[in-house]
């Protein structure tokens, strides 16, 4: 049976880390699955995440806006809109956004990840909910 979700209705967090947002897109509360987790990112202009890994799944990244880098096991790659990039289970990975530009991507994992591995767990992400803005209620 068909499902849709409005926009003002789905979760959306900030990370208390780094000031990126997420806008969960599917998760098992939303749609009653784990077979697939997304979320719509967003990086403010030069900032970044600490690197850390997932367990349980591949972590697919689609490149909607900006520009930046993504860091992987030692390698360093340029992201323009349009790029996508796949992340093994537990490869350590990381972003930075470009000074003069957000970034913002879907990630994807295929299926839900079991838990998040920081390389640093004195420097984790935690997540904070957003407030619904007026035109969001």
């Amino acid at each position: 049976m068909a499902k849709i979700v409005k926009s003002k209705d789905l979760p959306r967090a900030e990370s208390l880390r780094d000031g990126r947002t997420r806008v969960d897109l599917v998760t098992k509360d939303i749609f009653g699955t784990d077979d697939v987790k997304a979320d719509w990112v967003t990086y403010q202009a030069g900032r970044d995440a600490p690197a850390h890994y997932h367990t349980g799944s591949r972590h697919y990244f689609f490149i909607i806006k900006g520009s930046g880098t993504f860091h992987a096991d030692g390698k360093v790659f340029q992201l323009a809109p349009g790029d996508v990039i796949m992340s093994e289970e537990e490869e350590m990975h990381s972003f930075t956004s470009d000074a003069d530009f957000a970034l913002e991507f879907i990630e994807l994992w295929v299926p839900a990840p079991t838990s998040t591995v920081w390389e640093d767990p004195d420097d984790s992400c935690l997540w904070s909910p957003l407030e619904k803005t007026a035109a969001e209620k």
